[in-house]
């Protein structure tokens, strides 16, 4: 646990609505010690140095999963490069991230980090890593960061309860915990940025206040396929594949992974995200379609299986198949459609080749479950976007309470998107605080 860092006496806001002087400070409270929750403190800290700002963390650690995410390297952000669309990277939040990345960018982001000595790298998917490929650089430099500024992160305290205080005349919270440990805490500004919750009883908290929310439920997971025999390839990885959901729109390219329990990787991963409350409605089972080939279609599949057969006459189908597969998948795929390994390429026909194309582009396995993918377990749900003023991101039901990070219903899909989508409302909550700070807490 951290020890608290003083910063002065804990006073509330003038009567008279007057700045906020030395001996008047004002007190906010922010409830998780994560990516959103530290960068949003040492911003407000930054533009109102002499506010009095606490940061709750229900965990053992600030900054827990920030230190292993992207494997333990931390990829904080992306370079969007290659993003089509806003809703490409942010199936929930699209307008949202729209217009907040207006004011905070990934440009920005990578700015900020390396105004502060954290060199960053961008690698050729856009993802961006701190140039010593460990997260801790990150984590370390925001609790520098936090040390420096004075704000106090007190670990092991999990809010349970934020309601108005005093009947919520004066525009004050106050914030109840779990654990007995510490008294009801009372603020002139909350920042909820406690992360995303799987289950609804993690937004419970915010009961008395009548906030709209999302139901929440989980997102960037790995697919299962129980008892199917391609789970026996495992290990094996398609540099660029093709995932949808058999019967819908549901999309998504990219590297894919065979594991003993299915199917991963970031095809799948971002399929996941973008299929998240249709996968959990239908209680995780559905049909999954693979295009092995990526955004290859039936007729150019077809001319390349051609050209295959045309060209290696009297090869088995075993020994000649395209570059992008391997021989363990593409025997499974041969076995799948019912042709013998052994046969000759000269020997296919018409059938065969047609049999072979319908299994390349739309190869189909029975999903049956989930798995979390490691650290990149990300909720889609929380606050509803509709509940907060998109521009200060406070709550439109409670002034003076602020949202940021996976609080919010806004996710993103694998590759540095989550993260740039603590960052960026992070930074408008902060800055929208602190304005609020200067004014004298009227907003």
């Amino acid at each position: 646990m951290l020890k608290a860092v003083s910063t002065g006496p804990q006073s509330r806001r003038p009567a008279n609505d007057k700045p906020y002087t030395d001996n008047n400070m004002m007190k906010i409270a922010i409830i998780g010690a994560g990516a959103a929750g530290c960068f949003a403190a040492i911003e407000m800290k930054r533009r109102c140095p002499k506010a009095d700002i606490t940061i709750y963390e229900a965990g053992r650690k600030p900054l827990a999963k920030v230190a292993v995410t992207g494997g333990g390297r931390c990829n904080l952000t992306n370079t969007f490069a290659g993003v089509r669309s806003m809703g490409a990277a942010y199936p929930r939040g699209e307008r949202l991230m729209k217009r907040l990345l207006k004011e905070f960018s990934q440009e920005d982001t990578w700015r900020w980090f390396e105004s502060e000595g954290v060199r960053l790298v961008a690698q050729d998917d856009g993802c961006v890593f701190p140039a010593s490929q460990d997260a801790m650089e990150i984590v370390n430099t925001l609790l520098r960061l936090l040390r420096s500024h004075g704000v106090r992160v007190l670990t092991g305290h999990r809010a349970a309860l934020i309601e108005r205080a005093d009947g919520g005349a004066d525009g004050h919270l106050r914030i109840s915990f779990a654990d007995k440990s510490l008294h009801p805490q009372e603020a002139d500004a909350v920042l909820l940025a406690n992360g995303g919750s799987p289950k609804a009883q993690g937004l419970a908290m915010l009961a008395p206040l009548d906030v709209e929310t999302a139901s929440p439920v989980p997102s960037l997971f790995s697919l299962c396929l129980p008892g199917d025999s391609v789970t026996e390839l495992t290990g094996t990885v398609v540099k660029h594949a093709a995932a949808s959901l058999s019967g819908t729109k549901m999309r998504a390219e990219g590297p894919l992974l065979i594991t003993h329990w299915g199917m991963s990787g970031p095809a799948i991963l971002k399929l996941s995200a973008y299929a998240a409350r249709q996968l959990h409605d239908c209680g995780y089972r559905a049909r999954l379609a693979i295009n092995w080939l990526g955004d290859r279609n039936a007729q150019d599949v077809a001319e390349m299986v051609g050209a295959l057969a045309a060209g290696n006459p009297k090869k088995q189908l075993a020994s000649a198949y395209p570059e992008q597969l391997n021989a363990r998948l593409w025997q499974h795929l041969l076995a799948k459609c019912g042709l013998k390994a052994d046969s000759r390429w000269g020997e296919l026909g018409r059938k065969g080749i047609n049999k072979l194309v319908a299994t390349l582009v739309d190869d189909q396995y029975s999903v049956n479950g989930k798995c979390r993918f490691k650290e990149e377990f990300v909720t889609c749900g929380g606050v509803a976007l509709a509940a907060v003023n998109p521009s200060t991101l406070e709550s439109r039901a409670c002034p003076g309470l602020y949202f940021a990070g996976e609080t919010l219903d806004v996710d993103g899909i694998t590759g540095g998107f989550n993260l740039q989508a603590a960052w960026t409302p992070a930074f408008v909550a902060a800055k929208a605080i602190a304005n609020r700070c200067q004014a004298g807490g009227n907003g």
